[in-house]
């Protein structure tokens, strides 16, 4: 439908807290994900979270396949997620680089949880409860921490590890997440 602004870092309504959805399967929702949807492509993003452009809801978005940004790691299938319960299935967390679409120019080291347990609805509110780790867990956590009111560089306990991603990577051709 159309592709939407993404809000940058410094704009307070990245910071709040969103509401959770409660009704489902509507012409409303529908335009939201279909906005979400054509900004994440053509932006090249690995997901989106509707807070991203303005819209306060816990609704997320995300995917990676064969995307060329990220060749080393495993596809992430494409997941509407609305309402989302994070469970960390241990303490282990491992350091990983992240970037962000709110956050442009930049990356930055972030530790995450290496599986989780993720749990919500889809947009007809139909359960969703998956079991991921790796990549895909980074994804989903990063996502989610935006309806959380967080933004990555919050998670960044060294940060001699972020910076702007043409300094850090020379030569590479990497765009924000």
């Amino acid at each position: 439908m159309a592709i939407r602004d993404v809000l940058k870092m410094g704009d307070p309504r990245l910071l709040a807290v969103a509401r959770p959805v409660t009704d489902f399967d509507t012409p409303e929702l529908q335009a939201l994900l279909s906005d979400m949807h054509d900004t994440m492509r053509a932006l090249n993003g690995a997901g989106l979270a509707a807070p991203q452009i303005g819209v306060d809801l816990q609704v997320v978005m995300f995917e990676v396949n064969g995307n060329p940004r990220y060749p080393e790691v495993e596809s992430v299938p494409f997941t509407v997620l609305i309402n989302p319960r994070l469970t960390p299935l241990s303490d282990e967390q491992e350091m990983g680089w992240e970037g962000c679409l709110s956050v442009p120019g930049m990356r930055g080291q972030v530790p995450r949880y290496t599986a989780l347990r993720y749990q919500g609805v889809d947009p007809a509110g139909q359960p969703i409860d998956r079991t991921v780790s790796g990549f895909h867990a980074r994804v989903v956590q990063h996502e989610v921490d935006h309806l959380l009111g967080i933004l990555y560089p919050m998670r960044i306990v060294d940060l001699r590890h972020f910076g702007f991603t043409d300094t850090l990577f020379p030569g590479q051709n990497l765009q924000d997440d």
